[in-house]
Formats: C-alpha cells, sequence, structure tokens
C-alpha cells in the first residue's frame, strides 16, 4: 500500500499510513451472514474519517464486516452513541470542539451512559494536550496513539484487539445477564402451581432470554400409557405454549404448525436425546416426566453463538425441575380434590339436600373472591391461590353434621335450645376434621382452607356468632364470604324445616345484616356479582 497521508488544518496532527502489506481477511471465520461491528470514528478533521474508512473497509472478524458511524464532534457523537448501544470501539480525537472534548466523552460514555463494553482507541495529534501517562490512569480507556505512530498495519491490530477484547466482555455480560433471567425466571415460574400458566411463563422467559427471536414454542409429547413405540419412536408432540410467531399454536400438532423439515429435526432431538442447533432455529429438550419428553423449538435467531446455546441449556435444565416440580403439585392437587369429593359425599349422605347446595356455595365463593381480587379489597387475603381454593375448600363448610345426628339434621320444625347447641357443634367438629386431614400437606390446601371455613363461616361481623365469638377482621376472610354465600343459598331454597324464600326477600336481608352479621365489602361484592345476573352469568 502506498503512502496515505491525512492532514488536519493542524499541521501538527497528523495521521499517517505507512507501506505495510493489508492483512489477509482469508483467516475470518466463515457461517450464516451476522450483523457489522460498529465502529464509531469521532474526529473534527473529515480526511481522518475518509482515511480510516479505506485502510478499515475490507477488514473482516469472526466472519463480521465493519460498519462505521461519523461524529465530528463530542456532542454528536453523544447522541450517536445513545442510539447505538451496541457500538464495538470508538477511534476518538482529543481535541475537537473544546481541548477536552475527547476526555470529556470518555467521562460521559463511563459514567453517564454506564457503557463499560465499547472498547475506547485515544487518538491524538497533539499528545501535549493529553499526556498518555495522565489520560491512560484518570480515564477509562483502553489504548492510547499518537497519529504519527499509526500506520496502516498498527491501526488494524488495534482494531481486531478492539474488537476481540469487545467480543469477549460482550459474551461474558451476555453470560451474566442470561444467567440473571435464568434465575429470575426460576425463582417466578417455580410459584406456578398451573401447567398451562408454568408452559406459558417458560415461553415467555425464552423471549426475553433471546430477543432476537421471532418466536418460540414449547411442545410435548403426550405420555403413553401402553410405553414407547418398539423402534422407539415418538408420537407426534403437541404445542403446550407458543410466543411471536406461534403465539396461537397451543393445543395444535406439531406438523400442523411447522414445517416438515423442523418437526424432522424435533424428531430427530427427541431420538438422539440431546438438543439440535440449525442457523435458522434450534431446538432444545426438556427431560421430563410429565408431561411427557418436551421441547423447546426457538426461530428466527439467525444462528445461535455458543454462550446462548450455553444458555438455552441451562435454562431447559433448569426448567425441567420446573415442570417435574409442577406435575406433582398437580397429582397432590387431584388427590387432595378426591380427598374433598370423599368428603363431600359423607355430608351428602347425612343430609339429602347438601350435594347441590354445597356446589352452588362452591361457584358463589370463587365468583366472590375474584370480585374482592378485582377490587383490591379483603386486606390482600384475595391473591390467585385464595381464589383457586376456596370453590372446593367451601364445599367442606357442613362436613361437621356428619356427627349431629339425623333427628336433629332432619327434624321438620324448629330445634330447642339443646338441640341447637348440638347442632352447633358441626362447626367445630368439621374444623377439626380438616384440620387432622390437612396436617400431612403443609401450608394453603383445600383441606386447610376447608378447616377455617368449616369452623368461621358461623362467626358474625359484629362478634355475635359462633363457635368463638370472632368479629371483623379477625374472622378468615374465606369464612366471611362463605357466610354470605350459606345465608343466601339456604334461604333461597327450601329446607325440610323451612320453605324457600322469595329472591328479592333474601337479598333485602343480606344488605339489612350488612356490618352486623357479613363484611360490609363482602357484600358489596356479592351485590355486584347478583346484579350482573350470578356466578355464572
Amino acid at each position: 500500500m502506498s503512502d496515505i497521508q491525512g492532514r488536519s488544518q493542524d499541521d501538527d496532527d497528523d495521521l499517517l499510513f505507512a507501506d505495510e502489506d493489508a492483512p489477509d481477511p482469508s483467516s475470518a471465520k466463515s457461517g450464516p451472514a451476522a450483523a457489522p461491528w460498529k465502529l464509531l470514528i469521532v474526529d473534527d478533521d473529515p480526511e481522518v474519517h475518509a482515511i480510516t474508512r479505506v485502510v478499515l473497509n475490507d477488514v473482516t472478524f469472526d466472519g463480521r464486516r465493519l460498519h462505521f458511524l461519523s461524529a465530528h464532534s463530542g456532542s454528536e457523537a453523544q447522541a450517536i452513541l445513545c442510539d447505538h448501544p451496541d457500538i464495538a470501539a470508538v477511534l476518538l480525537d482529543v481535541v475537537m470542539e473544546t481541548e477536552d472534548a475527547g476526555l470529556r466523552l470518555v467521562h460521559h460514555i463511563r459514567e453517564v451512559l454506564g457503557n463499560r463494553r465499547v472498547r475506547i482507541i485515544l487518538r491524538t495529534g497533539q499528545p501535549g494536550q493529553a499526556p498518555e501517562r495522565q489520560v491512560i490512569v484518570n480515564y477509562d480507556i483502553n489504548d492510547y496513539k499518537a497519529k504519527s505512530e499509526l500506520t496502516a498495519q498498527k491501526l488494524f491490530t488495534t482494531t481486531v484487539a478492539a474488537l476481540r477484547s469487545y467480543q469477549h466482555i460482550d459474551a461474558i455480560e451476555r453470560n451474566r445477564q442470561g444467567l440473571e433471567t435464568i434465575v429470575d425466571a426460576a425463582g417466578a415460574l417455580f410459584e406456578q402451581r398451573s401447567m398451562d400458566r408454568f408452559a406459558a411463563g417458560v415461553v415467555e422467559r425464552v423471549a426475553a432470554l433471546l430477543p432476537r427471536a421471532a418466536g418460540a414454542l414449547l411442545c410435548a409429547v403426550p405420555p403413553d400409557p401402553k410405553g414407547p413405540a418398539p423402534d422407539g419412536r415418538f408420537r407426534e408432540a403437541v404445542v403446550l405454549c407458543g410466543t411471536g410467531v406461534f403465539a396461537n399454536a397451543a393445543g395444535r400438532p406439531v406438523g400442523d404448525v411447522l414445517p416438515g423439515a423442523a418437526c424432522a429435526d424435533i424428531a430427530a432431538a427427541f431420538a438422539r436425546g440431546r438438543s439440535l442447533h440449525r442457523d435458522d432455529h434450534s431446538v432444545a429438550l426438556f427431560q421430563t416426566q410429565s408431561p411427557g419428553p418436551g421441547a423447546l423449538f426457538i426461530t428466527g435467531h439467525g444462528g445461535l453463538p455458543e454462550v446462548e446455546r450455553r444458555l438455552v441449556e441451562i435454562f431447559c435444565s433448569r426448567m425441567s425441575v420446573g415442570f417435574d416440580n409442577v406435575s406433582l403439585y398437580e397429582q397432590l392437587r387431584l388427590a387432595q380434590v378426591a380427598t374433598v369429593h370423599a368428603l363431600g359425599k359423607l355430608a351428602e349422605y347425612k343430609d339429602e339436600v347438601t350435594g347441590e347446595h354445597v356446589r352452588r356455595i362452591g361457584r358463589w365463593a370463587t365468583a366472590i373472591a375474584r370480585e374482592l381480587q378485582a377490587r383490591g379489597a379483603g386486606g390482600g387475603d384475595a391473591d390467585d391461590l385464595f381464589c383457586e381454593l376456596i370453590g372446593l375448600a367451601s364445599m367442606l363448610h357442613d362436613v361437621g353434621k356428619v356427627a349431629i345426628p339425623d333427628r336433629i339434621l332432619r327434624k321438620p320444625g324448629k330445634l330447642d335450645p339443646e338441640e341447637i347447641t348440638q347442632m352447633r357443634e358441626h362447626a367445630t367438629i368439621g374444623g377439626r376434621i380438616l384440620r387432622d386431614a390437612s396436617g400431612p400437606v403443609g401450608g394453603r390446601s383445600y383441606l386447610s382452607m376447608g378447616a377455617e371455613i368449616a369452623e368461621s363461616h358461623h362467626e358474625k361481623f359484629d362478634g355475635t356468632g359462633y363457635p368463638h365469638g370472632l368479629a371483623g377482621d379477625a374472622i378468615p376472610l374465606s369464612g366471611r364470604i362463605v357466610a354470605v354465600a350459606d345465608v343466601y343459598d339456604a334461604l333461597l331454597h327450601r329446607r325440610p324445616y323451612k320453605e324457600a324464600w322469595e329472591l328479592a326477600s333474601v337479598v333485602d336481608l343480606i344488605r339489612a345484616e350488612s356490618g352486623r352479621h357479613f363484611d360490609p365489602q363482602v357484600v358489596e361484592a356479592f351485590v355486584a356479582i347478583l346484579e350482573r345476573g350470578g356466578p355464572e352469568a
């Protein structure tokens, strides 16, 4: 290469390139087209921009060419850096609109923008304005070059070294951010108790982990009670959840959503038991017991670099544990549901009106709980788990009646004082039965909430109820909700000892008892649901 010299308005501000052989770009890695490296040139001399572009125009590093951005002042550079946070390196002059404009820009990059990744190469034609020793110590720059010493080869070497350093730092930073995303995802998703919600959370977190991807879907092979086919083939996987271009794919066979080549890659990944990566998509496996072998299909990422492949593998490994946890929780939930139904049947055998009554109570209790949640009422107790549990748990509110003699339960007239005392024992008995049954489970469950409801649904807001005479918020929210639902349904339907009331009369009574028998917030929620047509409207 012949000598190329760029001279600024100051005769001492020279950028000189001596005769040297151009670097051989043949060593660059091949592969799918990747975004170019962004290189920002900041200098007030237009010739410096032109010469730098000429010298570095054909440079390719790691299969990626350079994309040049130009700024002719520190303020102009600030705006470009804000718009392009992925700039890999800055070739920066010191003296521009002010004698220390370049140094001020360094401070802005590191301290104001908080950008620690970009590599800053200080180039100056006036070393006296920015002594090298002082600048290196006091400013976070990565290289210092006097323009007079910059040959074409040295500029090439300096630039590639900066890009390699940026690449390593960027990989470390993306790895750190990815691991943070995975840890955050594990913490949030492991709290999920529904397979559908967990699956939706998984694909949402993948979208956050790989923002360049066009979409992701989570699919699973339904477990076959007969076991795997003799030849080791899997039945066609079904989409559990999708995001991006697969947002509406849930519930569909994978073959109806993906092209044949992608389906073949999923089948191959299942057969080999390991993940598979292509230039335009990836298949990462979940080794789970339920809902069966699963795979995460990610498309439109343009080829995952090694660091992101490792992050996806770590993510899938962590989420595999989450899937099994959700599955175990659902098995436990189903066991509790079976127990609730069995206990409910006991009450039905004792009282012929109990069956439909408890089912209606369950629907009303769930509707009231969700209304309170929507209103932000209930002191924050009406969370998602509370709303999920209360419907089934409320069906156990009268389970203690199994201990009450039939002559009292089925008496057609009013009970005498002794019989009333004996009848009231069903609240304490029911609470004791369900609390003993829920002991091994621990935490909030259908049985523990059922015990709470059985014991407290006859308490009154003003403290005149039974069995403990609790008042106000001392009564569990579940008991306050079921108190309203129970009285409403009991009055609205015929019993052995009374005829059914008119709806208007029932509602008038509940309104009148707000603040005495019933929690006013629960009454308001109940009336709002009733005005909308009831819990099933």
